[in-house]
């Protein structure tokens, strides 16, 4: 009924262990990545807007070792599928996870970074299709141990682009920059308050009597899906619609609540309404930013109620067994806010919710759910943790 965050340097120490028995020798490093939640700030990021994330203990370990024969391997006991290509040859896509692994390093490669023949050994704890980032959390954790292992640093912001370049033009994923940002840049006890233009951030601090809890739905979605792609066409189609009347702007995030209420007759219905939500939400996050930072709860939970009620209304993203799990959590003492996080379609809730009321939080939440769908949620409890790093 409910998941443990696990402890960083067990799973690091385990491994390694694992990749002796495979490779026959020990990991030269091993790099973690965290998944990420979004407290606020949904569909903005590919619309060059506003999102206030944060790095969370699941996380992706990849245990690395160099190789003398031009190979690049990868294996995860968890999923099916490996890679074994050479370095230099044509990579191929499997739809697998491993698309991630490849796609990583013949974007560091595009990049200029010098790769070397690598062995790899995955694992992670995100739980895949629950708007957590399993993908970038792998695919930072990949790259940091590739890069480790040529002995060609970058920082975690460069590295987020390379990533996010991957799964554009490789998986075939048309997300923004936030999800490996996160991964990269995340600190523990803090929100990133992200400028997905600009790329420019702050680290807002989360009180330290306040849990991440998420809520699994347990229905899977895939951000490589159409519903998410078309969302993205929508977005572009409605802001050139809207550069008819307002020629300056250079994305829905340029365009202030007061512009869009004297030009959202332009638009038809659809449009107006995915518009509507971005450019709400981008205002959104401004004020949450400032909610957190004056401890002024009942109006960030108020701003993360309006999220919820825009994506599933406007945006269209959300499901009733997402909307079952906001509404159970918002009945429960010690909450503080709730919502849908990731994507949309499935996946899970974000709720912030104070220490002392997390455990009656859970039971209740999953025995309501249960009873409602069927399905028994996972429910993972988690701090903002620290982004990218060397474990070993």
């Amino acid at each position: 009924m409910a998941n443990a965050v696990t402890a960083g340097g067990a799973q690091a120490e385990q491994l390694a262990a694992q990749f002796r028995q495979i490779y026959g020798c020990g990991p030269a490093v091993v790099c973690r990545a965290p998944g990420r939640v979004n407290l606020i700030g949904e569909h903005t990021d590919y619309n060059g807007g506003f999102v206030l994330p944060a790095a969370i203990r699941l996380s992706t370990w990849v245990a690395a070792a160099p190789r003398q024969d031009g190979v690049l391997a990868a294996r995860s006991d968890e999923m099916p599928g490996a890679v074994h290509v050479r370095l230099h040859d044509r990579f191929e896509r499997s739809h697998l996870w491993t698309d991630y692994v490849t796609g990583v390093a013949q974007a560091l490669r595009q990049f200029g970074v010098p790769l070397g023949a690598a062995s790899l050994l995955v694992r992670s704890d995100v739980p895949l299709g629950a708007g957590l980032s399993s993908s970038a959390s792998l695919e930072m954790a990949v790259a940091c141990s590739l890069l480790e292992v040529a002995q060609h640093p970058l920082p975690p912001e460069t590295l987020a682009g390379i990533c996010r370049t991957a799964e554009n033009e490789y998986v075939g994923a048309s997300c923004g920059i936030m999800d490996q940002f996160v991964a990269g840049v995340g600190r523990e006890g803090c929100a990133v308050f992200l400028d997905c233009r600009s790329l420019r951030y702050e680290y807002v601090p989360l009180p330290a009597d306040v849990c991440l809890v998420m809520c699994n739905s347990m229905v899977k979605h895939s951000v490589a899906g159409g519903e998410y792609g078309r969302r993205r066409a929508q977005c572009e189609e409605a802001l050139a619609l809207l550069r008819a009347e307002l020629p300056d702007v250079e994305s829905l995030r340029d365009v202030t609540p007061e512009q869009f209420a004297r030009c959202e007759r332009f638009l038809p219905e659809l449009l107006r309404k995915r518009a509507r939500h971005v450019i709400a939400e981008n205002e959104r996050v401004l004020q949450s930013v400032a909610a957190l930072r004056s401890a002024d709860w009942a109006r960030l939970g108020e701003l993360m109620q309006a999220s919820h009620q825009s994506l599933r209304d406007d945006f269209e993203v959300s499901c009733p067994e997402l909307d079952l799990l906001v509404e159970y959590a918002r009945a429960q003492p010690g909450v503080l806010g709730a919502r849908m996080t990731g994507g949309g379609f499935g996946g899970c809730t974000v709720n912030l919710v104070r220490s002392e009321s997390v455990a009656r939080f859970r039971d209740a939440v999953a025995r309501q759910y249960e009873g409602a769908t069927g399905r028994a949620p996972a429910i993972y409890i988690s701090q903002a943790a620290d982004g990218l790093q060397r474990v070993i």
